[in-house]
């Protein structure tokens, strides 16, 4: 019949010492098989294993010591008494073979809980189902000498082997072994030796300290001590609440230990609640307000909490205190940084530098911050050794790609990508950002393949669709284009800029109702968007919409007063509603903002001669054929008005320089062009249109 478990402790006498003679006792009446568990530390079961043989001669008595977790104890067993007269086996070391089946949390161990224990290490499996070949094959009394912690797993885990035990025992712990254990687990409190420590090797940590400090005997003096390198070897373990929880045990014991405050406060940095981290470290600069690594983690919180200004004097009181503390000049840059003040971030970079030249994260964050300053140059440099000392830095590979982008430097730019690329296959913007490289090498089909890596990686990163789409309109895909931008705007529907382009390749398939729809999106997002007025205009023109058209210039004109184009095509829509005199004044302000526009001053001249204003018409001609003098439009134009002023020589010499130039266009245009009647049966003429 099983007892009740949850009282297996009624088999623990009050008092140890009684204990150690009720167990003596029971080794000495016991013969054969039987299960002893005797509770005690590690020191205390040595002394145990020194001292029972000395107790009871009379029986043979042997030890096998465990020094790594085992799955198996039978055979071990069998091996180790095979052909041995062996009474009592004393075993211990069996925590090894429970620690890397330890699934609580670390915070968990130290409060004691076994009631949400999810897993059954191997070795209770086996001895709950081997415990008849244990009886039936090895006629022994098997003493486990145990932790607590042992003895609870295999209340909760073993019932089976544990029922059948004889008895369980505590041995007594001596004021002198309970200080001799505190001070050696004291003496191996290092962090970083905390750090080297496997899981396992941890949690047989914790398990000492919250043994020891459940002690009756253990001195109150000694507590804090405890508490606080307990917490330090959670901290370790990046069980920082667990943590917390000791050190605010370690302080409520002893309010002025400084670094308890500190550590409580970079646990609390680790949860992210940076506001109690620095109430923390505000404690313990209050207790030694020289701990310049507290304003240094101070000043971390307060950066985290984007209050960069307050950060930045933590940090001058850290470098106050020691000014070659190179990790508080590096973030006071970080802060600097933010707060756009590149120049004094620099400074503090090179300050950081200055101390620790290896420092690759200060090198790189110089180069962002001269980046930030469009000194591309310098900032490439400070890349440049960043990489030099940490050559599988993606970042920096990425930065410096683009700051060679800025410096017009393509190729150079492409290669920083590919090197960014092959360290991190899966960085979508280096993929879109080699892609604008490539479109800037008029490389477009290899862009475009860039920019398809970039969407198979994200496919909703809206700005590789639209520059894909531009891409393809520079190889006249336009209908690819369209897609390519339509997918831009299903993500972002706000991108003028996608809107704009897209009413662009509209406008080259000819779609010119689209393209108006297109730019009027575009416009309703950005109304002083004066490409997009300007791109409209040409669209209603190609409609014949004309007036429209006119206004559409206006509003560019509106916005860009100095662009000559819209000066231009207003005048030649001008021309088209035979507005003749304000398309003239059109042409004017085109060629004051740029004068040797060859095609103003010829359209200029045809604006003139619609108002009979032949002398001013020819002018203009000359002044376009002095711009061009292959241009043929002015010598026909200069023909057709010859030819109506019936200057047959000047009608003919210029027919003759149109058709040298242009030979079928004008041949065919003189052949119907009433302006050349009153010359149609001169003999020259009809020479020169066969």
């Amino acid at each position: 019949m099983n007892p009740n478990l949850t009282d297996w402790d009624d088999d623990l006498p009050p008092e140890p010492e009684q204990a150690y003679q009720d167990l003596l006792r029971a080794l000495k009446r016991k013969s054969g098989f039987g299960l002893f568990f005797v509770q005690c530390t590690p020191v205390e079961a040595d002394k145990f294993i020194v001292k029972l043989p000395q107790e009871i001669p009379q029986k043979k008595i042997a030890v096998l010591r465990l020094v790594e977790a085992i799955d198996n104890l039978y055979q071990p067993v069998a091996e180790f008494i095979k052909d041995k007269q062996i009474d009592i086996l004393l075993i211990k070391g069996l925590e090894y073979s429970l620690y890397k089946y330890e699934k609580r949390s670390f915070g968990e161990i130290t409060e004691g809980q076994f009631s949400n224990l999810t897993s059954v290490p191997h070795i209770l499996n086996h001895l709950n189902q081997q415990r008849e070949r244990f009886r039936d094959d090895l006629p022994v009394s098997f003493v486990f000498l145990l932790r607590s912690f042992s003895i609870n797993y295999f209340i909760h885990r073993a019932p089976d082997f544990f029922d059948w035990r004889s008895g369980v025992f505590e041995l007594p712990t001596t004021p002198e072994v309970l200080i001799e254990e505190s001070n050696r687990l004291l003496l191996e409190g290092y962090y970083e030796e905390y750090l080297k420590l496997s899981a396992e090797q941890k949690i047989e940590k914790v398990i000492e300290f919250q043994e020891l400090l459940t002690e009756k005997h253990q001195p109150d003096n000694q507590k804090p001590r405890l508490l606080f390198e307990l917490g330090n070897l959670l901290y370790a373990a990046k069980e920082y609440e667990a943590a917390i929880a000791s050190y605010d045990q370690a302080l409520k014991l002893k309010p002025d230990d400084h670094e308890a405050w500190y550590n409580r406060g970079s646990a609390l940095y680790n949860l992210v609640r940076y506001k109690e981290a620095i109430a923390s470290y505000d404690q313990a600069l209050k207790l030694k307000p020289d701990l310049h690594e507290a304003w240094n983690n101070r000043g971390s919180a307060l950066y985290n909490l984007v209050r960069y200004q307050e950060a930045i004097a933590s940090y001058d009181q850290a470098l106050k205190l020691k000014p070659d503390y190179h990790q508080a000049w590096y973030n006071r840059g970080v802060a600097l940084d933010n707060l756009v003040r590149y120049q004094e971030a620099i400074a503090s970079y090179d300050q950081a530098l200055k101390l620790k030249p290896d420092y690759h994260q200060a090198w790189y964050n110089r180069g962002v911050a001269l980046d930030n300053l469009v000194r591309y140059q310098e900032a490439i440099a400070s890349y440049d050794q960043a990489l030099k000392l940490k050559p599988d830095y993606h970042q920096a590979w990425y930065n410096r790609g683009v700051a060679l982008d800025n410096l017009v430097r393509y190729q150079e730019a492409i290669a920083s990508y590919d090197q960014a690329l092959k360290l991190k296959p899966d960085d979508h913007e280096a993929w879109n950002n080699r892609g604008n490289a490539l479109v800037n090498l008029v490389r477009y089909q290899e862009a475009i393949a860039s920019y398809d890596q970039a969407l198979k990686l994200k496919p909703d990163y809206h700005q590789a669709w639209y520059n894909r789409g531009v891409a393809l309109g520079k190889l006249g895909r336009y209908e690819e284009a369209i897609a390519s931008y339509d997918q831009a705007l299903k993500l972002k529907p706000d991108d003028h800029q996608a809107w704009y382009n897209r009413g662009y390749a509209l406008d080259n398939l000819v779609r010119y109702q689209e393209a108006i729809a297109s730019y009027d999106q575009a416009l309703k997002l950005k109304p002083d968007y004066h490409q997009a007025w300007y791109n409209r205009g040409i669209a209603l023109g190609d409609l014949v919409r004309y007036q429209e058209a006119i206004s559409s210039y206006d509003q560019a004109l509106k916005l860009k007063p100095d662009d000559h184009q819209a000066w231009y095509n207003r005048g030649n829509t001008l021309n088209n509603l035979v507005r003749n005199e304000e398309a003239i004044a059109s042409y004017d302000q085109a060629l004051k903002l740029k004068p040797d526009d060859h095609e103003a001053w010829n359209n200029r001249g045809v604006a003139l001669g619609k108002l009979g204003r032949f002398e001013e018409a020819i002018a203009s001609y000359d002044q376009a054929l002095k711009l061009k003098p292959d241009y043929p439009s002015p010598f026909y134009n200069k023909a057709c008005y010859y030819a109506l002023q019936s200057n047959i020589e000047q009608a003919l010499e210029n027919l003759q320089q149109t058709i040298n130039l242009n030979p079928d266009k004008y041949r065919e245009m003189a052949k119907t062009d009433s302006d050349f009647d009153s010359i149609r049966e001169d003999e020259r003429f009809q020479a020169l249109i066969q």
